[in-house]
């Protein structure tokens, strides 16, 4: 767990070990007695503290961690959720809940923590999705009654129009909406205190009796809840039992032992260089390259109060320098002039390894922690030797391959400690190698302390001698502002300009290591930096990377993180880039986002990112921008890095609540009378806040692929489902809008769509085409990422069943592959009835309840406090 000083007044391990061992016997029960939390760690935060219970942690870190305990991500609205931008079934990125959910604060509003853990458990470990919708709470039913959207219809309760003000409250039945035919924009689902209901916890855990996630029979397709739409219309319980999980287990016939807790408390990183200097090293430049790119980690991305230590190795190794702690710049320099200068002899990464453990050791008798940083071009057929012992040591290794023949058994040892897999070519001008280092920075360093690299390019330069481009320094940053320059040949001519137009001298030219760097005192200036760089030599590779740090701890700085969707994969399997950027936890949307994908010989393609919920982008304006990468080139190793600007007037704060998260209560019936539940804050969803001009770049560490056949590659790839689908009626005609897919996923044109109608959801997903057929003669595809609208006349539809008509396209590529089925739309052809138990005659004033409750005094004052925990399920393998 990680909380700061003013967290740990307000918060305690307690709370978190209530809300777990309730959690475990609620999940266990709902899972049909198959799941329970067995293990759970909680980081605790380095300024706290000592207790003699805190033990150093091993793999536990904020990065990988499950549930983060922090502020709301907006004021005064405690909504939990798990971010979760992937597919339905897919694993989700972690839980975010607040000190006062933890407290029971808001027990009222979301239900009894560890119930509303479990509902958000489900959205992480098997990416099921909600069983409500606050976009559309209500919708026509078969029945011809306006029903509210849940699951399962069990669940009763009043639709009712609830507002307060002052002291009194307006108590009245729901109006239909004549646009939209369903209620109106205020009315609200209240259920019933006391139900019988058992189902479901993706729609509302709070309620006594749910105790069941809905299953096939249960389940409410035709409500247009999140669940119906990124799952196909299976029910939650369907998803979870076709996980990995539920295929490996079976009931338990005995009651699950209660979780047992660990309490870990972060401490300073302890870090050991272990570096290849091997005769293969002395091939493509490779160690001065090494060594350029571990000086600006050295100099500039691994933080103060850190201890640092180094390895060579070849055939052997040798202890170069034990931990030092950095303080200042004098230990830097220390480590800087350790670097290896010459390359020669075989390689044996084992031998770095233990050395590197041996040096940790003698600072701490126990590894648990501490990090190896792992650089090597070789194979070493008895790298695998050491894999057991590197499990079993507690530390954490990050594995940077660089050129095509680094070894495979590296990747393990990465993947089993939770270490990063980072990959550079032999092409200098992508600046892989700096890039790969700057990417590891602490996993558990507040994000304040955390080196951002805002620019990384490079060019080979020949004809034209000139590098010129400006970079920007957003007001979030400025502190610790470093420029670092690298050259192939001879040094260049190096100018660059602080926005008023001042001129930067004083720049530390490294002869030796082709490089030269500027460290900006204080707080860099806000604006437009500008630079030239004018090569010396014919062919010249310059590159230049910018670092900075945030401005104000109390300040978020925008962030970017990339990844791909998979480490490993074959073709002709796709894969998908995401890019998510934040500033804290507030998604930044309208940016430019672009990323570059490396194989190992160095062949880049450039892919325009989005965040337009269409194609492999799951879900529109949540800051997470993606897209499919089907362009291999070649078998073995590709690396990720991701652009990110932002201009001004376009990059704009998301200041709506996350999506995928618990379901709020207004209120509850009881005896036949509301009794409602403090308001929420209102949020105005369409304010956004305008950014400044921002630029980020981030890497995505490594992949692999395999089975690529020779080029050219043939056509295997659809066009992608259609996600957005979505229909209105205006008169007699029926108006569909959607993005248009592409000839290869999202990439291309489609040659032609197909459109069916039926007045059953089902029939169109599992027979679509026995399905009627709309003329789509007058329908031209546009370009992919369009957006597409097409209206028709519904024909040939049995009065008897024109209730609803529901919608649903596939798409055909120039080599006749088709997509799936995309989301199905409806629209409702008659005017829905008012629920009878809503209507009443007067609206009357309700001045039993107190609306006087201020919000902001139940608002915990934890600022800027971070808590973090993993939690480790159990099964009954």
């Amino acid at each position: 767990m990680y909380v700061n000083n003013l967290g740990e007044r307000c918060w305690q391990p307690k709370e978190t070990d209530d809300m777990v061992a309730t959690a475990s016997t609620y999940l266990f029960e709902a899972t049909e007695k198959r799941f329970f939390f067995k293990n759970v760690s909680i980081l605790i935060p380095e300024n706290w503290k000592e207790n003699p219970q805190y033990k150093r942690p091993k793999h536990e870190n904020y990065k990988h961690a499950d549930v983060i305990v922090a502020p709301p991500t907006l004021p005064g609205r405690d909504e939990p959720y798990t971010k979760q931008f992937t597919e339905c079934g897919e694993k989700g990125e972690y839980i975010h809940f607040t000190p006062d959910l933890l407290l029971g604060k808001k027990q009222n509003e979301y239900g009894p923590p560890g119930r509303l853990f479990v509902h958000e458990w489900a959205h992480l470990r098997w990416g099921v999705f909600d069983e409500y919708n606050e976009d559309q709470p209500f919708y026509g039913a078969k029945s011809k009654k306006i029903e509210a959207t849940r699951c399962s219809t069990g669940i009763s309760g009043r639709n009712r129009v609830y507002k307060c003000q002052g002291g009194s409250c307006l108590n009245r039945a729901c109006r239909i909406d004549s646009t939209t035919k369903l209620y109106e924009k205020d009315c609200q689902f209240f259920p019933e205190k006391v139900q019988t209901e058992k189902a479901s916890i993706m729609f509302m855990q709070s309620i006594d009796s749910v105790v069941e996630f809905c299953n096939e029979k249960t389940h409410n397709q035709e409500a247009p809840s999140l669940q119906n739409i990124k799952c196909n219309f299976r029910s939650t319980w369907e998803v979870i039992s076709n996980s990995e999980d539920f295929k490996n287990t079976t009931p338990m016939v005995t009651p699950p032992p209660p979780p047992v807790f660990s309490l870990l408390k972060i401490s300073q990183r302890i870090v050991c260089l272990v570096l290849d200097k091997s005769g293969s090293m002395a091939s493509y430049d490779r160690l001065n390259r090494m060594n350029q790119a571990a000086k600006h980690f050295l100099l500039q991305t691994v933080e103060n109060g850190s201890w640092v230590g180094m390895v060579h190795f070849d055939s052997t190794a040798t202890i170069v320098n034990k931990l030092i702690q950095i303080i200042s710049n004098d230990e830097r320099n220390t480590l800087l002039a350790r670097l290896p200068t010459y390359a020669q002899g075989g390689t044996s990464i084992c031998s770095g390894i233990k050395y590197a453990f041996q040096v940790i050791r003698e600072l701490h008798s126990q590894l648990d922690g501490s990090e190896v940083v792992l650089l090597t071009d070789g194979e070493d057929n008895t790298a695998s030797s050491c894999i057991d012992e590197v499990k079993q040591s507690g530390a954490i290794v990050h594995f940077i391959a660089l050129g095509t023949a680094a070894d495979e058994a590296v990747i393990e040892m990465s993947k089993i400690t939770g270490g990063s897999h980072l990959y550079a070519s032999d092409k200098a001008q992508n600046n892989g190698l700096i890039d790969a280092f700057g990417a590891l920075t602490s996993g558990n360093t507040d994000l304040s302390q955390k080196s951002l690299q805002l620019e990384s390019k490079g060019l080979t330069l020949n004809s034209n001698p000139w590098m010129n481009d400006t970079v920007i320094i957003d007001s979030t940053v400025g502190k610790d502002t470093f420029f670092l320059i690298t050259w192939n040949s001879l040094p260049p001519s190096i100018s660059l300009w602080d926005p008023s137009g001042t001129i930067m001298e004083n720049f530390t030219v490294d002869a030796t290591s082709k490089m030269a760097y500027l460290s900006i005192p204080g707080t860099a200036k806000v604006g437009t930096w500008a630079y030239n760089l004018q090569a010396k030599a014919t062919p010249e590779t310059l590159t230049i990377t910018v670092t900075s740090r945030a401005a104000n701890s109390s300040v978020p700085p925008i962030t970017v993180n990339a990844k791909m969707n998979k480490d490993v994969n074959s073709f002709p399997s796709p894969m998908i880039v995401y890019a998510e950027i934040l500033q804290g936890y507030v998604p930044v949307l309208g940016a430019n986002v672009t990323a570059f994908i490396e194989s190992q010989n160095g062949h880049t393609e450039v892919l325009e990112l989005l965040d337009n919920g269409a194609g492999a982008d799951s879900f529109k304006n949540d800051g997470v921008y993606s897209r499919y990468f089907t362009a291999y080139t070649e078998n073995g190793r590709y690396s990720l890095k991701v652009r990110a600007h932002g201009g001004t007037n376009t990059a704009r704060l998301r200041l709506r609540p996350p999506l995928n998260r618990a379901a709020y209560i207004p209120g509850w019936v009881v005896n036949g009378e509301i009794e409602a539940n403090p308001p929420r804050p209102e949020i105005d969803e369409d304010t956004q806040t305008t950014l400044e001009d921002f630029s980020r770049t981030a890497s995505g560490g490594a992949f692999v692929v395999s089975q690529v056949p020779s080029l050219p590659l043939p056509d295997q790839y659809p066009p992608s489902q259609i996600t957005d689908l979505d229909a209105t009626v205006h008169e007699d005609e029926i108006i569909l809008t959607w993005t248009a897919p592409g000839d290869d996923f999202d990439v291309g044109k489609v040659q032609y769509y197909i459109i069916r109608i039926s007045g059953s959801i089902l029939d169109l997903r599992d027979s679509f085409n026995d399905a009627l057929q709309v003329n789509t003669t007058d329908l031209s595809p546009k370009e992919a990422n369009s957006k597409e609208i097409f209206a028709f006349k519904p024909e040939n539809i049995s009065e008897e069943n024109a209730t609803h008509v529901f919608i649903a396209i596939k798409s055909i590529d120039k080599s006749n592959l088709t997509s799936k089925v995309s989301n199905i739309a409806q629209v409702t052809l008659f005017i829905p009835q008012a629920n009878p138990d809503d209507i009443d005659p007067t609206p009357t004033p309700d001045k039993s309840h107190n609306s006087g409750v201020n919000i902001s005094t139940l608002i915990l004052s934890v600022i800027g406090s971070v808590v973090i925990v993993n939690f480790i399920l159990s099964t009954t393998i």
